[in-house]
């Protein structure tokens, strides 16, 4: 069965974004992106690189992670304030929205229905594995979905912002297996994790 993977950049103090939302990224952005983290992307993630960069960087490779990614509405809408309708236009692309019914894009799928049970009827579908984009609050909604975490640190702090999971997450403690890591030479790790399975509650003994 495909697996959903939250796949994310985050700080060393647990943030995805600064306090806006903005792209931390982009052009007026505070997040520095060293070539040899791109050149990890282009080796090991082609497919989670945007059509552009994919574009500018000669990038045609498939990947063999994921074949379908899904993001929140406030995510997506950073694509589009760029002019950029579709970003993955290699990949099947869901958005959850219930205020943008209809799509800017005819190849990206606005989904208002419930994203867990999207998401269980996407597991049960062929293909590779589900690349959740985020953001926090579809992250946090999916949070008992999630099957697999990787995540991209960057070795700064920001002090606040935006976190991996937004408040729609109950608090759920799960335990995660480390099953892969590559740390770089300019400080960023890139840390693969596959949920535990859930252990039965200890006896009390009241």
């Amino acid at each position: 069965m495909r697996k959903l993977v939250y796949y994310i950049a985050s700080t060393l103090d647990g943030f995805i974004a600064g306090p806006d939302g903005s792209d931390p990224t982009g052009p007026d952005g505070f997040w520095p992106i060293p070539e040899e983290y791109v050149q990890h992307l282009i080796t090991e993630y082609p497919e989670t690189l945007p059509g552009p960069a994919r574009a500018a960087l000669s990038v045609t490779a498939d990947g063999t992670h994921f074949d379908t990614v899904l993001e929140g509405r406030r995510s997506y809408e950073i694509g589009l304030r760029a002019g950029v309708t579709d970003a993955y236009p290699h990949l099947r692309h869901l958005v959850f929205s219930r205020t943008l019914s209809e799509s800017p894009d005819p190849a990206v799928e606005m989904v208002a229905d419930d994203p867990v049970s999207t998401v269980r009827e996407l597991k049960q579908q062929d293909g590779k594995d589900i690349w959740l984009i985020g953001g926090a609050e579809l992250a946090g909604a999916l949070y008992s979905e999630i099957d697999g975490l990787i995540v991209k640190l960057s070795p700064m702090t920001i002090g606040t912002g935006i976190p991996l999971f937004s408040d729609k997450a109950a608090f759920d403690p799960r335990g995660w297996d480390l099953t892969d890591h590559t740390v770089l030479k300019c400080g960023a790790a890139f840390l693969t994790y596959s949920r535990k399975a859930a252990t039965p509650p200890r006896p009390s003994t009241s």
